[in-house]
């Protein structure tokens, strides 16, 4: 046994938790990137167990360079990767970062982040947010906005729709019970808080002054699409 592992155990052992447990949370964070205890039974164990033994999870990771965002508020937790510029999180240093904790959003997934973003700002402002911090949206609402804001319309094909909320939903960032719901207009989706920390308002003033000016930005086809979005677990960079 390595004395660095010795030493994790003894720490853990302070807390009544084990190595096998340790990895399970580990394994998780680094796979998703981000727990929300209202997720699931199994991520609010671990959320619980995090909350646990949060100062040794973060000496552990900045090791890595890798910080954490713990919202205690809303229950969730976010690892943020090096070089990340996270909204209302000062980043320790500017070196660049290309690591493999990231992944890019492909354009029909940004889009929807900043239709979600800016429905989300205005359900804050008319407090219509549960108890959770999350905002319910109708999916007719979203393809509305959708329309109204970025002039593009979500994916017809079912198959295209699923794949589309289901990556935004690995993220944390909606919560909805079952795909077939996603076939009807009048299904619902939460918004979760997280989106916040996603879409920093400079994008939300820069969309809305392409709205004010009728002249959305432009990308590939013709649709609007942000230059340079990158995400680990939620964050623009």
């Amino acid at each position: 046994m390595s004395p660095l592992t010795d030493s994790l155990e003894r720490a853990l052992d302070s807390h009544n938790l084990t190595l096998k447990e340790w990895r399970e949370l580990i394994q998780r964070l680094l796979d998703y990137g981000v727990l929300c205890r209202d997720d699931s039974q199994v991520e609010a164990e671990l959320y619980d167990r995090f909350e646990r033994i949060e100062a040794l999870v973060d000496d552990y990771l900045s090791l890595m360079g890798v910080r954490l965002q713990h919202d205690t508020r809303f229950q969730f937790v976010r690892l943020i990767p090096p070089g990340a510029r996270v909204p209302g999180i000062e980043d320790e240093s500017d070196e660049p970062f290309n690591g493999g904790f990231r992944t890019r959003l492909n354009q029909a997934e940004i889009a929807l982040v900043l239709i979600l973003r800016a429905e989300y700002d205005k359900a804050v402002r008319e407090g219509v947010i549960d108890e959770q911090g999350c905002a319910t949206l109708s999916l007719e609402a979203v393809a509305l906005a959708s329309k109204n804001l970025l002039q593009r319309s979500l994916p017809e094909a079912v198959a295209e729709r699923r794949q589309l909320f289901r990556r935004l939903r690995q993220l944390r960032l909606i919560h909805y019970a079952q795909e077939a719901d996603l076939e009807q207009t009048d299904s619902w989706i939460k918004v979760r808080p997280l989106i916040v920390n996603l879409v920093n308002n400079e994008w939300l003033d820069n969309l809305k002054q392409d709205i004010e000016a009728e002249a959305p930005t432009e990308g590939e086809g013709g649709e609007a699409e942000p230059e340079g979005a990158s995400i680990f677990s939620g964050e623009w960079t």
